[in-house]
């Protein structure tokens, strides 16, 4: 059964690191949530690490651009990991071909195809008709798309036999008050055509192996895992993700799962809460509202 708390600082003296998701944690697309700025510079100033765990298929720099336009001070964090990072190493390795077909759109996540430097990844965008495999960021119109629009792509795709990389495992997010489709839900759809899916953000263990290599450069040590508390609001990815890593997780339940959980006014209902846990086959050692 989870523990419902009030504040992270009800909990946070028992962990070293935080691994905090973004969305619906932190932001919503739109704005910063300002109770969880705090909550998260309260944690940095007792001497907490703040590492920032994000499913987007971009680069940890073009996140925190992201960040910076949305109005998330700098002080609210120390290191970022990306599916975008975990998953553009794969890419440059050519472990799906050199040259792939990129379903997603084209501008927003052109930084998937550039390195931190600058410089070119080692592949080539072509038609789908000559990839050797495809790169999933996302839908290309995520405001009015869903994947039955895809349906011809990934049809052609399974059929020529063409392994998928997904970018982005989230099969949902919540922008503003908006629910819309993200690269998971296409690559969902790919796997119960018969394709090949493969994914290197939240629950899967690469950007996990990342995120302890980013904390660890940056604090000079390894972190134990009992020192680490996951922070998310997504059932199948951070929740599950956490309890694969033997991780304790801090369940946001005010964000995807807010009405399942009954979480009205940024408080829960403990029954329907753990129920919802019980449904999606994973545990939170606790759970709040919202990140504050």
């Amino acid at each position: 059964m989870t523990q419902i708390i009030e504040n992270l600082s009800d909990v946070s003296a028992q962990y070293d690191v935080v691994f905090c998701d973004l969305w619906g944690c932190l932001h919503n697309g739109r704005e910063v949530f300002p109770a969880a700025v705090k909550a998260l510079q309260a944690y940095r100033a007792q001497g907490g690490i703040v590492a920032l765990v994000t499913n987007a298929p971009r680069p940890a720099h073009s996140v925190a651009a992201q960040l910076e336009r949305l109005g998330a001070p700098r002080d609210c964090y120390d290191v970022i990991a990306t599916s975008g990072d975990s998953a553009q190493t794969a890419m440059a390795a050519g472990l799906f071909g050199r040259k792939v077909y990129h379903l997603g759109p084209a501008d927003k996540d052109a930084h998937f195809f550039v390195h931190a430097d600058g410089s070119p990844v080692d592949v080539e965008r072509v038609p789908l008709g000559e990839a050797e495999g495809i790169v999933c960021t996302g839908l290309v119109d995520d405001t009015k798309e869903t994947p039955d629009d895809y349906r011809a792509i990934i049809l052609e795709g399974v059929n020529r036999g063409l392994p998928l990389l997904c970018a982005n495992p989230d099969i949902v997010v919540d922008f503003g008050e908006t629910r819309r489709f993200c690269a998971g839900a296409l690559a969902l759809a790919y796997t119960e055509a018969g394709g090949q899916s493969h994914y290197f953000g939240k629950p899967h263990p690469p950007i996990y192996a990342l995120t302890r290599t980013l904390v660890t450069s940056h604090s000079g040590r390894a972190i134990d895992d009992d020192r680490i508390l996951c922070i998310g609001d997504g059932l199948p990815t951070d929740v599950k993700g956490a309890l694969g890593e033997n991780l304790d997780c801090l369940f946001i339940s005010g964000g995807l799962a807010a009405e399942e959980t009954g979480t009205v006014d940024g408080v829960p209902n403990l029954q329907r809460t753990n129920d919802t846990l019980g449904r999606a086959l994973v545990s939170a050692r606790f759970t709040i509202g919202h990140l504050r």
